[in-house]
């Protein structure tokens, strides 16, 4: 059997192609201005990898906020339930599961089963997901890919208030100018972060194993305090951000 997962979110496109319940291929692409144009390029790209043609896939389904975009899809699946399915795969007794990616936040209770229970999303504002951290990078003048590394180097916690983004820039400009050190700010900004996460998963009820996926979770810096919030470690995969598509893959398996 080959399935393939689309998961179209909103700054990349991933795919995940699955032969006999095992990843044949996978490819990522920026979104851009046309996500249908990415969708395409991602799917070609992972078939290039496993050495197949379109014709050999069974079922596809797409996942994403920009899931209508695939058009080539034969079904479709919430981002919820697409997490659900592919962290429990990868771990089966996770019970909890939470998604950090580029503009979303989400904390899912799973069942043993792999089935969603209850959820939350924080998606009013970006101070509980990725981009969060692409702003304050910005106003420290840090790469993103090194903010996570800088915060290691903390010697205090100093907390931003602030529950917008917008806000909280204007608070890490002011600890720059009181010269906060750089390794401060960047740990602020993560407790941040992880803080709002914490109290989105804590609305759905926390239950041990957790586990950590989205493109965020490669952030060593936001893993670290979200651990220390959350009071335990935390299981992330190899490749956090293929979570998604590898769900959408399953639910395509269920359909063929």
């Amino acid at each position: 059997m080959i399935t393939a997962g689309v998961d179209c979110g909103s700054k990349s496109v991933r795919v995940v192609i699955l032969k006999e319940g095992k990843i044949a291929g996978k490819a990522a692409v920026l979104a851009g201005m046309d996500a249908s144009i990415a969708a395409e390029q991602a799917y070609d790209e992972a078939l290039s990898e496993a050495g197949l043609s379109r014709d050999a896939v069974q079922k596809v389904v797409a996942t994403g906020t920009g899931r209508p975009e695939a058009h080539f899809k034969d079904d479709t699946v919430t981002e919820v339930g697409a997490d659900a399915r592919g962290a429990h795969f990868l771990y089966p007794d996770v019970r909890t599961v939470v998604d950090v990616g580029a503009e979303e936040g989400r904390a899912i209770k799973v069942t043993a089963e792999g089935k969603v229970a209850d959820f939350a999303i924080n998606e009013k504002c970006a101070a509980g997901a990725g981009a969060f951290t692409e702003a304050m990078a910005r106003a420290l003048e840090v790469p993103l890919e090194q903010l996570g590394d800088l915060s290691l180097q903390s010697t205090e916690a100093i907390p931003i208030n602030a529950q917008c983004a917008v806000f909280a820039e204007s608070e890490v400009v002011g600890l720059v100018h009181r010269k906060t050190s750089k390794p401060n700010m960047a740990r602020a900004i993560h407790d941040a972060i992880a803080d709002r996460i914490t109290s989105m998963a804590r609305r759905v009820g926390i239950e041990e194993k957790i586990a950590l996926i989205g493109g965020v979770a490669k952030n060593v810096g936001f893993v670290k305090s979200l651990e220390n919030d959350l009071g335990t470690k935390v299981l992330i995969p190899a490749e956090p951000d293929f979570v998604g598509a590898l769900g959408a893959a399953l639910v395509a398996t269920d359909l063929v």
